[in-house]
């Protein structure tokens, strides 16, 4: 069944919302791709080089509850430029640190980009709040467009600025980085997200007063959901931080490494165009059991040798396979709570993030120390017991879903 067309105004949202994604989420390229380097210029100890990626993900994973608490209060569009504004501050204080060498200035500027970063992950909850319930799939799919689009912006904006302060190498690109936060600035204050989005009570719309987190989190939706998005997201995380490190440990030069992770990139982003209508045809489980049995396969063809093929073949699967159970496991969580309660709404999504993005911080922080203990093959072997606790969860989803529709 095709859901309806969007409305003008929903429309009008949608693009604002991709457009600002493009900007905002390619902040986090930046900052993965230049962190460890810049580490290593400025850190007292080689073993710290990789802390300012690592506290990226730490800041961005314990700023989804501010973050959410600010979009309740003030709304999204005044909580989203906020963000973008604190971007602009991360970013001068990560130059500033690279300029007089501090390591403990450059480090906390990336720890603050994380805020950041934890508004521009909302960015598919506001698509998806905003549309009827058959379009949300749909609206969840085209913002993660923009990450495509990212993809492209980060890198190449690294590589015109990263000589672009004289004496300071890449100070110039943490400046772009701040330029791309103040673009975000017009498109993020021209949004009109619809009423009801910002509270100062517990209740919503219609009346009800907000189920508290802990009671949401006991129902089998939220379980389910939440299960899901983290293992896809967490092992997506986990895989793409050690695969360079292997690929040169095994013999492939960097320049290999690099052109794998970016063929990972593409494939984490360009299914956004179809995801969504593939929601629509087959069903959310579906297609999330489907993205977690593809990052299953990536596991097995990693494990099936160390050849070039065997490495890229693998970071395509893992991309493919996140875009599937990410943008599925975001839309199974839109039925775990009540969409006329904005309260309980922004609970329940900031707290799904805080899960999924503090399992990433903890394998950014745990892949290196892995792969150099235990190698590439046990990392990859790791991997699929959890997948199938996360299929298992899926099918028991489905049939409580099954058997709540029969009772009804």
């Amino acid at each position: 069944m095709t859901p309806p067309a969007l409305n003008v105004v929903a429309r009008r949202n949608m693009t604002l919302l991709i457009a600002a994604q493009s900007l905002g989420a390619a902040s986090a390229p930046i900052i993965i791709s230049l962190g460890g380097i810049v580490g290593q210029m400025l850190a007292s100890r080689p073993a710290l080089a990789t802390l300012p990626v690592s506290l990226y993900n730490l800041g961005l994973a314990l700023s989804t509850l501010p973050a959410a608490f600010l979009m309740r209060r003030l709304g999204r569009r005044a909580a989203y430029v906020l963000g973008a504004l604190v971007a602009v501050l991360s970013a001068g204080v990560a130059a500033t640190g690279i300029v007089q060498g501090s390591f403990l200035l450059f480090c906390l500027g990336t720890a603050l980009a994380g805020y950041y970063g934890a508004n521009v992950q909302s960015y598919r909850f506001a698509a998806a709040d905003a549309v009827a319930p058959s379009q949300r799939a749909q609206a969840i799919s085209l913002i993660m467009i923009g990450g495509l689009l990212a993809a492209i912006i980060g890198p190449q904006t690294v590589i015109w600025t990263r000589e672009a302060w004289p004496g300071a190498p890449f100070a110039g690109s943490f400046v772009a980085q701040a330029a791309l936060a103040l673009l975000a600035l017009p498109l993020l204050l021209a949004l009109r997200m619809p009423r009801g989005l910002a509270t100062t009570s517990a209740s919503g719309a219609s009346g009800d007063v907000a189920r508290s987190v802990v009671e949401v989190a006991r129902n089998p939706r939220f379980i389910v959901a939440v299960s899901a998005g983290v293992v896809s997201y967490g092992l997506m995380a986990f895989i793409m931080t050690a695969a360079p490190m292997a690929m040169v440990g095994c013999g492939h030069t960097v320049g290999e490494a690099a052109l794998g992770i970016q063929w990972h990139v593409l494939a984490m982003f360009a299914p956004s165009f179809f995801t969504g209508r593939l929601i629509v045809r087959f069903g959310k489980t579906q297609v999330t059991a489907a993205g977690l049995l593809l990052i299953a396969a990536s596991g097995l063809l990693a494990l099936a040798g160390l050849e070039l093929l065997h490495f890229w073949g693998s970071l395509v699967l893992l991309g493919l396979g996140w875009n599937f159970g990410f943008v599925g496991a975001t839309a199974l969580l839109t039925d775990a709570y009540r969409q006329d309660n904005p309260s309980e709404r922004a609970r329940v999504q900031a707290f799904n993030d805080f899960l999924m993005f503090g399992v990433v911080a903890l394998a950014s922080f745990g892949s290196g120390s892995l792969l150099g203990s235990a190698g590439w093959n046990v990392i990859n072997a790791l991997m699929l017991p959890l997948i199938a606790i996360a299929l298992a969860l899926l099918a028991w989803g489905a049939r409580v879903n099954r058997e709540s529709s029969r009772s009804a």
